[in-house]
């Protein structure tokens, strides 16, 4: 299968303004996502969505490719379909352009389950939680999946809901592999009221019956959603 990795990076926020040229270790952040997706050695090529030309111009002077997407996209699925309408591959990787701990094994990870189902359209990964105080956080995305690994329920909640059973708890990882087709089919449809409630589009995907296999990692991922967050993700690259 030929596949792409697409990273949606928009220069626009409100909570951090500019965040992937933001400095890690060194590089911007945007490279250490670049870098790490090519460690998985199964994609043809690693693409920056973008609508600023300030990133493009960054991610083209480590050695990136990057091209330019509308300025009016909402979600980060929106920019990659764009992309990927012009690509010609069978698999789309959707990689958090603010997930600069990415590895490339996580990505041969999600790819996996589409060599041993031909008609899946989407898969993601998924990471236990060991701490309470992240079942507990709305900013931290749990999952629940069917005894075949496909997910139920993606909520902001803790989910399972009692806390006073033992129950194992998942948070969602952001990063998704898409059928090419899928992808652009997905862009199209409307959100979804359970996607809207939670503000999370991969409810989106569930409400309208398509499955999500979810695929469990050991690897640990750190968002960077404001500027203290590069903090927590120095003293991990430490």
């Amino acid at each position: 299968m030929k596949i792409y990795g697409l990273i949606p990076a928009r220069y626009s926020s409100t909570r951090f303004p500019g965040k992937p040229l933001a400095s890690i270790a060194g590089k911007p952040m945007i490279q250490h996502v670049v870098e790490g997706s090519r460690e998985s050695g199964i994609l043809a090529e690693v693409i920056v969505a973008t609508d600023d030309k300030r990133i493009k111009k960054k991610v083209e002077s480590f050695g990136g490719k990057a091209v330019m997407t509308s300025p009016n996209h909402t979600s980060g699925t929106d920019r990659i379909a764009e992309a990927a309408a012009g690509l010609d591959c069978d698999l789309v990787v959707n990689i958090q352009g603010d997930e600069p701990l990415i590895k490339g094994e996580m990505i041969k990870q999600a790819v996996q389950p589409f060599h041993q189902k031909e008609e899946l359209p989407m898969s993601t990964l998924k990471r236990r939680i060991t701490r309470k105080s992240e079942i507990e956080d709305p900013n931290t995305v749990k999952v629940v999946c069917n005894c075949e690994g496909d997910a139920l329920y993606f909520s902001r909640s803790p989910i399972p809901g009692n806390l006073n059973q033992e129950a194992e708890y998942y948070k969602h990882i952001g990063l998704y592999v898409y059928r090419r087709d899928f992808l652009l089919n997905f862009a199209r449809l409307a959100p979804t009221p359970l996607e809207n409630f939670e503000a999370l589009e991969q409810l989106r995907a569930l409400e309208n019956g398509y499955q999500i296999r979810v695929v469990e990692t050991e690897y640990k991922t750190v968002g960077v959603d404001k500027p203290e967050d590069i903090d927590r993700v120095e003293k991990e690259l430490l």
